[in-house]
Order: C-alpha cells, then sequence, then structure tokens
C-alpha cells in the first residue's frame, strides 16, 4: 500500500473516531498532496510525498519556534500535536554511521576533491537520504569531510 493509501485510511479511521485534531492535520496534509499534484498534473509517489511531510514537518518546527517567543503556549501546543503526527509518516531516521557511510560512498561516486564539488555530492545524498536525515545537518558533516580534503 502506497503511503498516499494509508494516509487516506488514517483520515477515514479518524473521521469515524470523531478525532477533530487528528482529522484537521490529515486533511491539511491531503490537501497539500493534491495541490502538487495539480500544480505539476502527476500522480506523487512515496518519494514526493514523504518531501511533502518533511516540508510541513519543518513548518510546523518554525511555528514552533516563534510560538514560544511570543508565548502562545495554546499554540505551541497544537503545532506540537500536529507535528508528532506527521512524523508518524516519515520513514525511520537514519543513524550517524549510516549517515557517514552515505557521505562517503556519495563522495566516491562524485569524485570530490574539495568544496568546489559540495553541490555535487549533495545531490546525490539528497536523493538517498530524503526524509531520513535532516539535510543541514548532513551539509555540515559533508562540508567538514571535504574541507579536510
Amino acid at each position: 500500500m502506497s503511503l498516499k493509501q494509508n494516509i487516506i485510511q488514517d483520515m477515514q479511521a479518524a473521521m469515524r473516531a470523531k478525532d477533530s485534531e487528528r482529522l484537521g492535520t490529515i486533511r491539511m496534509l491531503l490537501a497539500a498532496i493534491k495541490q502538487k499534484e495539480v500544480d505539476e498534473r502527476i500522480e506523487l509517489d512515496d518519494a514526493m510525498v514523504i518531501a511533502i511531510v518533511d516540508k510541513l514537518i519543518k513548518q510546523r518546527r518554525d511555528s514552533i519556534t516563534q510560538f514560544k517567543q511570543a508565548g502562545r503556549d495554546d499554540l505551541v501546543a497544537r503545532e506540537t500535536s500536529e507535528e508528532a503526527l506527521l512524523l508518524t509518516y516519515m520513514p525511520e531516521p537514519l543513524s550517524a554511521q549510516e549517515i557517514e557511510d552515505a557521505i562517503a560512498q556519495a563522495m566516491i561516486q562524485s569524485g570530490a576533491q574539495g568544496l568546489k564539488e559540495m553541490g555535487a555530492v549533495m545531490s546525490l545524498l539528497k536523493e538517498k537520504l530524503a526524509g531520513r536525515a535532516d539535510m543541514s545537518s548532513v551539509s555540515a558533516m559533508l562540508r567538514t569531510r571535504l574541507m579536510a580534503l
């Protein structure tokens, strides 16, 4: 079963359970998926759905930070629960060692010899690690390795 079908089933279950908070978050996710499909006139595969979920999670984290600064604990709680639900649709995150191995493989595959090739290596890593690792930390790890060359 595809991830999108799984999300639709979860929406139906939330409707049956009359869980309005969960239902609202799932509908928001499905609306983002549908918008992408309509805009690009394609059927999204699991990797594209994961990218959308990842984007929504980042938005929630930004909102949480801003709401904490503003002292809006009610909105922090809502955004935190939405983030937790969205995280259930993400694949299992990679360990630090798995990320290091992927970086080493990508460097070998691209033949990177310095910081000039960072973009090429990152494009390879983004394909492999999308949704399974925080790409900003991967970028920092890669930069450190490339600077050491």
